[in-house]
């Protein structure tokens, strides 16, 4: 039996939003073994800030540097504890279906479990032909949300109980 703990970061835009990560968040994410950001991360020091509490995956959102788009991708497929899993910004490929659309759209053809976006900083989480669509939306720019959020994701044997962690 193979199982597994992921906190889901997005647009945590470092720097203009946020001179530092929310304790909310970084308390939050405590006994996380892994670290998935979905992009705009936008300064690289969120990559030392979260790995100071587990092992940091991710990939590069559309205000992301050549650095950072360099040192993850843009689009990238992992497989964790029997999950294959896509992770996608969500700005692109354009679908005219919103972010979750463009998500679907860019991983067209792909055999996943989930395909995890971000970019909207609306959380989301919905099921659609048995593909678990999840956007942890934004811990540090709630933009028209209510609230902040991040995502985390219990994995056990390729079945994944996704929720969201929602804070003021």
């Amino acid at each position: 039996m193979t199982r597994m703990k992921v906190g889901v970061v997005s647009d945590t835009h470092m720097t203009r939003m946020a001179k530092k990560l929310p304790k909310a968040l970084t308390e939050g994410l405590a006994g996380v073994e892994l670290i998935l950001h979905l992009g705009d991360w936008v300064d690289l020091e969120i990559v030392d800030e979260l790995a100071k509490i587990a092992p940091v995956e991710g990939i590069a959102g559309n205000n992301d540097g050549r650095e950072i788009v360099e040192r993850f991708g843009e689009q990238k497929i992992l497989t964790l504890a029997g999950a294959r899993i896509g992770m996608i910004h969500g700005h692109a490929p354009y679908s005219g279906r919103g972010t979750d659309g463009n998500a679907l759209k860019a991983f067209a053809g792909e055999q996943l479990d989930c395909i995890l976006f971000g970019h909207s900083h609306q959380p989301l989480l919905r099921r659609e032909n048995g593909l678990l669509l999840f956007n942890p939306g934004s811990p540090t720019d709630k933009r028209r949300e209510k609230l902040y959020s991040f995502g985390l994701m219990d994995i056990e044997d390729g079945n994944i109980e996704a929720r969201h962690v929602f804070y003021e």
